[in-house]
């Protein structure tokens, strides 16, 4: 993961180069100053990943990239960049056509993918086209039924999933009749219930109002908090800017992009390549800079910061 590194000393604890999150804060601040983040080991990874539909229509082209234990990554890029089939390849739904996948340095093969896919689990964009079962807790306990876990186990790890995603009330109920942003919380517990490490959202919030994408972005803190790693595929740059510990952009089937969301946003190539704008808060912070109300090249990470910033 690329360092995240400050421009703040003193008493000025929101004002940085790049965008910390706030959880990090307490730990990584060290006399008034913001320490570089060094991440965690590596548990997944691509070397020259290329991937092609049909044979013809090329999808990935030699991606390479490394996923370490507990980050959050935001994968941007405009559709068809490749940004699904790439999550489809690292949960092994899809087979490469050429170049390997590693999990926690043992290459993906044939014969293990099935052991990839109980630690990385993918929640797809539409909800109804992942969920099977009749009800909550059936949909839920199928992963670890799979499994041949025994009964008593099952039960454990569908409770304490139903619980997390606040669905224990609704464990008898038939999925199909819940909301749009209760049927993502069900897709998130039966990863949950699988016990993975590493999380993979498609476009998670598209269909989601803003009520349910602001009670989603809460579980995904409560996700993080519980030591998962996250990668999210998102059209959304003001999200990534205040979440995203660090940012792939994907174009034409190729990794253009990876780094820190403060770099990647103030790379105008980048940008214009991926069809991206820079966020909001970026954007506010760069004006308020440019009239000398605040230093060049402070940024914040969303409105509380930034009310912090001017109030100081």
């Amino acid at each position: 993961m690329a360092g995240v590194l400050t421009a703040a000393a003193g008493n000025r604890p929101v004002a940085m180069n790049c965008v910390f999150r706030q959880e990090y804060r307490e730990n990584e601040r060290k006399g008034g100053e913001y320490v570089e983040v060094n991440g965690g080991d590596v548990i997944l990874e691509t070397e020259h990943l290329c991937y092609s539909y049909d044979g013809k229509k090329i999808a990935l082209q030699d991606v390479n990239v490394s996923v370490r234990q507990r980050e959050r990554i935001a994968v941007l890029g405009s559709n068809g960049a490749g940004k699904s089939t790439c999550f489809l390849n690292l949960n092994g739904v899809l087979t490469p056509d050429s170049g390997r996948i590693l999990y926690r340095g043992t290459e993906i093969t044939k014969k293990n993918r099935k052991e990839l896919r109980k630690h990385v689990g993918i929640v797809f964009q539409e909800a109804d086209n992942q969920i099977i079962a009749s009800t909550v807790a059936a949909e839920v306990s199928f992963g670890p039924m799979n499994l041949k876990l025994p009964v008593m186990e099952v039960k454990r790890r569908v409770d304490e999933a139903l619980e997390c995603m606040n669905l224990t009330e609704m464990k008898d109920r038939p999925p199909h009749y819940l909301s749009g942003g209760e049927k993502k919380r069900v897709c998130i517990a039966d990863i949950v219930a699988m016990e993975s490490e590493l999380f993979l959202f498609d476009e998670p919030t598209a269909s989601l109002d803003p009520l349910n994408a602001a009670i989603f972005e809460a579980v995904l803190d409560k996700l993080w908090n519980m030591g998962k790693t996250l990668l999210i595929s998102t059209h959304d740059v003001d999200f990534t800017w205040r979440w995203a510990d660090r940012a792939l952009v994907f174009s034409g089937g190729r990794l253009i992009a990876d780094d820190a969301p403060c770099r990647i946003f103030q790379d105008e190539s980048v940008i214009v390549q991926a069809n991206l704008r820079k966020p909001v808060l970026m954007d506010v912070c760069s004006r308020l800079a440019a009239h000398g109300i605040v230093p060049d090249g402070t940024y914040v990470k969303d409105t509380e910061e930034l009310e912090q910033l001017l109030c100081r």
